[in-house]
C-alpha cells in the first residue's frame, strides 16, 4: 500500500534494534506505583495500552537509580527488593507482546527529588543533593554530592540499566533534562563547584559522560541509548540553545538517539510540557537545530499530534523520531490510525492536564477524554454484551456522546438525541476558541464512529417523558446537561450582554472593550481569547482568588497568562450593567464602575434538574449522567457516560 505519511510510518533501526514506525511513545509515570517502587498492576496496562496502540517504543517513567540521595516515590528497579525485578519483567513483556520497544527512563531528581515522601518531623530538616549547595524553595537544605557519592550514583547508573536489560527491555532512556540531577551539573544555574565537576563547560559535562560510560559497560554495544536533554532551560542564568548544541556535540556517537525537550524546573510546565496556549510543535526548533551539529538521530517532542506536521519534521530532517505523551492518553491507538489511514478517526488530546494534575491530588492517571486510563484492571476491551438492548440518550454532549459509543460498541441499539441542531452541547462554546478547538473537534471525531458503529442520530430532538416511552427503550441515559446561570442583575438582558454559552452565535456582537463577569474557568479562559484578539479586557470576580475550578496544573499557567494580558479585579460583586459597562459592589460597600463596551456573563451552570427529574419513569432503568445531576466536568461527564454504557 502507498502510505498517506511515508517517512513518519517507515521503520528506523537505533542501534541494533529496529522500530517500527518514528512514533515512540514518551516517558509516562504509571497509574500505580507501589509502597515499596515496584510497578502496580495497573501500570503494566497503562504501558501496553500505547504498544498495542502501534506505538513503536514505549518508555516508562521515572526510574529511580539512587534511593540514598534521590527519595522520590517513584519506580525503583532493585533485584535485591522481592517483586521489584519481577514487576518490569512483566512490564517489559506486556510491551513487547504488541510489537513496540519497551524502554525505561533512568533517573535522579537531585534538589528536586520528591518532597512529599521526605518526612518532616518538628525539628527536622531532611536534606537533599545536587552539584552544589543551598535551600530549596521549600526550605529544604541540599547538600553538595560528595565525589564518593558521584561515583556510587554513576555505577548504579549502570546497575539499575544492566537489571533493566535483564527484565528485557530493549532500549534506556537517560533522563538529563528538565533540571533532574544531570541536568543540573550541566547548567551554571545549579553547579558552582570548583572540583572537576564545575567551573569550565568541560568538567560540568563531565557527570554525564561518566554516567553515559557506566551505563554501556553494563548494556554492551549495540544495545539502544538514549540521552534526553533539555535544547534550552529557558531560566534566568541557565543555558540556551547555543549551550545545547555543545552538550549534544559532548554526547554524539556516545548514544544511539539523542531527545531533545526543553525546559526546567523553574521554567515550569508551560516549557516542558506545552499547554493549550503554545502553538503544537513549539520546541521542535530546539531538536532541528541540534541535528545540524551531530550524526547521532535526533528526536522531538512537545504537543505533536498533527500527522502532517509529524511527516514534515521526519521528512525534512528536523528529527528522525517524533515522541507523543498526552496524545497517547487521550487516543493509543494513533500510531496504528495513521499507518491504516484512519488519522480523521483521532480523538485529540486537549492538554488540559487533567492527567498530569491527577498525579498530583491522587497518585493515579485519568485523562478527560479516555476512560480507560488508570482503570486498565478492568480491561481495554469493550466486551459485547450478552443480551443487546434498546438504548435511549438524550443529549448529544461530551457525556451522551462517551454512552452512545461504549453502548454501540457492545452491540446494543442506540438512539441519540440530542435537542439542538448539532451534537456537542456545551462543546460548542469552544468552537472559536484556537486555544480550545480541540475540545470542539471532539464533537465532529465522535460523530464520525458513531455513525462508523451504526448509531441513530436524531437532532433537533427532545427526549420527554412521552417521547421516551414511545420508543419502548429498555435503557435511558439521561445527558441533558445544564444551563447557564443568569444573574437577575439591571440590564443584564441588554444587548450588549452575552452570555459565555452563547459567544460562537455572537462572537460578532463583542466589542474591543470587554467586561467578563465571573473569574472561574470559563470566564478566565473566555478572557485569555478576548485578549489574545487584542481587547481589553477586564475579569471581575467576587471572591479572592480565579479559576478554583481548573486543575492545579492547568491553573498556575492559565493565571500567568491572565496577569499578562487581562486587568483583575477581585472582591467585587456585580450590581447593574450600564451603558458604560459593569457597576460593582466593593467589600467596603462603595461601588465602582469596571468600563466596558460589551460584558461577557460567566457566573457559572446549573444543572437541568427539573427536566431530569421528569424523565425518571421514561425507561424500565433510567442513569443521570454529566451536568444534569450535578455541574461537573468533562472528564467526570465522559466517564459516567462510558460506565454507565457498560453496566447495561
Amino acid at each position: 500500500m502507498i502510505r498517506k505519511y511515508p517517512h513518519l510510518c517507515s521503520p528506523i533501526t537505533i542501534g541494533n534494534v529496529t522500530f517500527r514506525n518514528r512514533m515512540f511513545g514518551a516517558p509516562l509515570g504509571g497509574t500505580d506505583i507501589t509502597h515499596d517502587c515496584c510497578v502496580g498492576r495497573s501500570s503494566v496496562g497503562f504501558y501496553e495500552m500505547r504498544a498495542k496502540g502501534g506505538a513503536a517504543a514505549v518508555t516508562i517513567s521515572e526510574c529511580v537509580v539512587h534511593p540514598e540521595t534521590d527519595r522520590s516515590h517513584m519506580f525503583r528497579l532493585d533485584d535485591n527488593l522481592p517483586g521489584s525485578l519481577a514487576s518490569f519483567t512483566f512490564t517489559a513483556d506486556a510491551i513487547r507482546r504488541h510489537g513496540a520497544v519497551p524502554s525505561i527512563e533512568l533517573s535522579h531528581g537531585g534538589m528536586y527529588a520528591g518532597s512529599y515522601i521526605l518526612e518532616r518531623k518538628p525539628g527536622e530538616n531532611p536534606v537533599k543533593y545536587s552539584s552544589s549547595p543551598g535551600v530549596t524553595d521549600d526550605g529544604f537544605v541540599i547538600k553538595e554530592l560528595t565525589k564518593e557519592q558521584i561515583s556510587d550514583i554513576v555505577k548504579s547508573y549502570g546497575r539499575v540499566a544492566g537489571l533493566a536489560k535483564r527484565a528485557g527491555f530493549e532500549m534506556v532512556m537517560i533522563h538529563g533534562g528538565h533540571s533532574w540531577l544531570i541536568n543540573q551539573f550541566l547548567s551554571d544555574a545549579f553547579n558552582r563547584r570548583t572540583d572537576k565537576y564545575g567551573g569550565s563547560f568541560e568538567n560540568r559535562c563531565r557527570f554525564m559522560l561518566e554516567v553515559t560510560d557506566s551505563v554501556r559497560a553494563a548494556v554492551g554495544p549495540g544495545f539502544p541509548i538514549e540521552f534526553r536533554m533539555s535544547g534550552a532551560e529557558g531560566i534566568a542564568g541557565g543555558y540556551g540553545l547555543e549551550t545545547g548544541i555543545e552538550i549534544a556535540k559532548v554526547i554524539d556517537g556516545k548514544v544511539d538517539l539523542i531527545h531533545v525537550s526543553a525546559g526546567s524546573h523553574h521554567s515550569g510546565f508551560a516549557m516542558t510540557h506545552p499547554p493549550m496556549f503554545s502553538p503544537r510543535g513549539v520546541n521542535v526548533k530546539l531538536a532541528a537545530e541540534i541535528k545540524k551539529h551531530v550524526k547521532t538521530p535526533v528526536a522531538t517532542i512537545g504537543g505533536l499530534i498533527d500527522p502532517a506536521m509529524m511527516e514534515d519534521i521526519i521528512a525534512t530532517g528536523k528529527a528522525d523520531v517524533v515522541y507523543m505523551g498526552r496524545a497517547l492518553l487521550a487516543d493509543p491507538e494513533i500510531p496504528w490510525k495513521i499507518m491504516e489511514g484512519r488519522e480523521d478517526e483521532t480523538v485529540k488530546c486537549l492538554r488540559c492536564f487533567t492527567c498530569m494534575a491527577e498525579r498530583v491530588q491522587t497518585q493515579t492517571r485519568r485523562c478527560t477524554l479516555n476512560p480507560f486510563i488508570g482503570r486498565e484492571t478492568e480491561g481495554f476491551e469493550i466486551q459485547a454484551a450478552r443480551n443487546p438492548k434498546k438504548v435511549l440518550i438524550a443529549g448529544g454532549g461530551p457525556g451522551g456522546l462517551r454512552a452512545a459509543l461504549t453502548a454501540a460498541m457492545r452491540g446494543h441499539e442506540v438512539i441519540l438525541c440530542e435537542k439542538e441542531a448539532r451534537l456537542g452541547g456545551i462543546l460548542n462554546c469552544e468552537r472559536d476558541v484556537p486555544f480550545k478547538r480541540e475540545m470542539y473537534d471532539y464533537t465532529s471525531v465522535m460523530e464520525k464512529l458513531l455513525r462508523k458503529e451504526g448509531v441513530d442520530i436524531r437532532l433537533n430532538t427532545e427526549v420527554t417523558k412521552d417521547y421516551a416511552e414511545k420508543q419502548n427503550a429498555d435503557v435511558l441515559i439521561c445527558a441533558i446537561g445544564s444551563t447557564p446561570i443568569v444573574p437577575p442583575l439591571p440590564g443584564i438582558n441588554g444587548a450588549d450582554v452575552v452570555l459565555v454559552n452563547d459567544l460562537p452565535e455572537r462572537r460578532n456582537d463583542v466589542k474591543d472593550s470587554v467586561v467578563v463577569l465571573g473569574g472561574g474557568l470559563a470566564g478566565c479562559e473566555a478572557a485569555v481569547h478576548f485578549a489574545d484578539e487584542g481587547k481589553t479586557v477586564t475579569v471581575v470576580e467576587m471572591r479572592d482568588t480565579l479559576a478554583p475550578d481548573a486543575n492545579v496544573r492547568h491553573r498556575p499557567i492559565l493565571i500567568k497568562k491572565l496577569e499578562d494580558s487581562v486587568k483583575i479585579e477581585l472582591g467585587l460583586t456585580g450590581l447593574r450593567v450600564e451603558a458604560e459597562g459593569l457597576v460593582c459592589a466593593k467589600k467596603d460597600g462603595s461601588e465602582a464602575l469596571i468600563p466596558g463596551k460589551t460584558v461577557v456573563c460567566a457566573v457559572g451552570q446549573r444543572p437541568r434538574a427539573a427536566e431530569a427529574k421528569a424523565l425518571c419513569d421514561a425507561a424500565p432503568r433510567v442513569y443521570y449522567i454529566g451536568d444534569c445531576s450535578k455541574v461537573q466536568n468533562m472528564t467526570a461527564a465522559i466517564y459516567q457516560g462510558h460506565h454507565a454504557a457498560k453496566d447495561i
